[in-house]
């Protein structure tokens, strides 16, 4: 038991003196004055003398106060530092689905058989990109500034914090700070914005052949990225989110996502099908000019290309010189690629890759096309591994929730398999089942014993403290103790649950516990009807 010894320190002053071991005379007044006066004449010289020999300098105190003032590194255990983790292992979950918004501004013009842009929605997929790549940057910023545990210190304990910038700084260069810098370079903003206009070739085709090209090679370290902030996180924090009908819902997030990120590459490349189709037919007919198949000018192909590149299905294609849009015909039949209404398209394209992910990509009619075939290959695998992940971790998320529903099953199963085994009658096995019942409504399966037992010793007194000290006060003969006895009574009390017609204690037997009743009728009788 720790006892706190509370103990008045007394503190003692000594002076050094010339006659310390005498007991010296009361000095008259005419020696102190001249004591004193030849005192402050020997001071007064020795700073002139200092002043003499160094040069004027002044000191301002603004400096000097900058010079203390360092910047503060942050413990990587800290809690507010571990909930900036999990939000911005979300943003950049989040980031994931802003980038493919690039991939809807291009639209095809039925009527004059080119291909437009979309500039309002250039705009807002700049403005939602460049407000997520600002979470990137602070992030950046908290690295620069955020301690790590030394590798050699960690046989014991949480380790010794590396506190110097320097080293914090290397770390961060040597790791990860390369795939941050490329994640956040504002490249499709600058190709929309910057790029495109100032070229002389189409902006329509400029726009569809950069973006399809600078959003693939950005989501690779931007997927890169998560990986290794999923590991800070679940490091640091144990748990991603705190209740399991959040993990599900991260999961099935996580699952639409994807089925997002296919529609739009399949709105995109269903595009180009198209474009490729009329480049093949402008080629053949005379007249016709590649430039105005992007809207380049108030001039059109439309002359030249009417009836050409019919949207056939797959399996209806017949002669071999009609142009096979294969699995992105759908896109140009529904009429998605020549919408302005982007929550029209959004949602078409977004249940177009959800269906064909969740089905495996069983239902996709291909042409001979290399990229298209490839494009099917990866809907095809990619929904074979999400959709097992997903139902794996459903199932383990929902499982967590029934976990204690479980145990008490096995236990009470348990218990009477044991029951029979013992040929308990009647009487006691109605008794154990009603006392499993009651228990189980007190307490829903937790452990409390074996849950405190594993915490600290003095937590585990707080708890107690806070548990038992109140129904302790209640009794007047406890009422009046002192605080460290009560504190070592709490400690000894521990809950027990009696059912209907228990009893707690029989006449004649010996007492060996005190028991307080906190809850519940208690009746006492004696043999002689007291």
């Amino acid at each position: 038991m720790e006892m706190m010894n509370l103990q008045r320190n007394t503190f003692v002053k000594f002076t050094e003196s010339e006659d310390s071991l005498t007991r010296p005379t009361r000095p008259s007044v005419t020696s102190v004055i001249k004591k004193t006066v030849r005192r402050s004449f020997e001071k007064g010289s020795e700073k002139i003398r200092t002043f003499k020999q160094q040069p004027l300098t002044f000191h301002s105190p603004k400096k000097n106060e900058n010079k203390k003032k360092t910047l503060r590194v942050m413990n990587p255990n800290d809690s507010y530092l571990q909930n900036w983790n999990k939000i911005f292992l979300l943003l950049c979950i989040v980031a994931l689905a802003f980038d493919p918004l690039f991939f809807y501004i291009p639209v095809v013009d039925s009527n004059r058989f080119c291909l437009r842009l979309d500039t309002k929605l250039e705009a807002v997929a700049c403005v939602f990109r460049t407000f997520i790549d600002a979470f990137y940057v602070v992030h950046m910023l908290f690295q620069f500034h955020t301690g790590f545990i030394a590798p050699s210190s960690r046989g014991f304990g949480r380790g010794e914090l590396i506190e110097s910038p320097t080293k914090i700084a290397m770390r961060y260069l040597k790791s990860y700070f390369i795939i941050d810098v490329l994640s956040i370079l504002p490249i499709p903003q600058v190709v929309v914005l910057a790029i495109v206009p100032t070229m002389d070739r189409p902006a329509s085709l400029v726009t569809k052949e950069l973006l399809k090209w600078v959003i693939f090679c950005q989501y690779v370290p931007r997927i890169a990225r998560i990986y290794p902030l999923f590991k800070e996180v679940t490091r640091t924090s144990g748990l991603v989110t705190e209740t399991a009908w959040a993990g599900a819902a991260l999961n099935l997030f996580l699952y639409m996502l994807a089925s997002h990120v296919f529609g739009s590459f399949w709105y995109l490349i269903s595009i180009e099908r198209k474009d490729r189709c009329w480049r093949e037919t402008c080629a053949t007919i005379k007249g016709c000019v590649h430039a105005q198949l992007y809207c380049s000018d108030g001039k059109d192909n439309s002359q030249y290309l009417i009836g050409s590149c019919p949207l056939m299905d797959p399996e209806e294609i017949k002669n071999s010189t009609v142009f096979n849009f294969g699995i992105f015909a759908e896109a140009l039949q529904s009429g998605v690629v020549e919408s302005m209404d982007f929550p029209k398209k959004f949602f078409y394209c977004f249940w177009w890759g959800l269906r064909n992910l969740s089905a495996l990509g069983q239902n996709l009619k291909t042409s001979d096309f290399e990229g298209e075939i490839i494009f099917a290959i990866i809907i095809c695998i990619s929904g074979l591994v999400l959709f097992a992940l997903l139902i794996g971790n459903m199932q383990k998320y929902l499982q967590s929730t029934t976990v204690r529903v479980e145990e008490m099953r096995v236990k009470r199963r348990d218990a009477e398999q044991w029951m029979s085994h013992r040929m308990l009658p009647d009487d006691l096995r109605k008794r154990i089942r009603k006392y499993e019942q009651y228990k189980w409504q007190e307490t829903r399966g937790v452990e409390e014993e074996a849950l405190l037992s594993s915490l600290p010793k003095d937590l585990r007194k707080d708890i107690k403290r806070h548990l038992c000290l109140n129904l302790l006060k209640k009794v007047p003969w406890f009422k009046a103790m002192d605080d460290r006895l009560l504190d070592a009574l709490c400690a000894r009390l521990n809950t027990v649950l009696y059912t209907e017609n228990s009893y707690i204690v029989r006449e004649g037997e010996p007492v060996e516990d005190m028991v307080f009743i906190m809850r519940g009728n208690l009746t006492s009788t004696t043999t002689y009807g007291g």
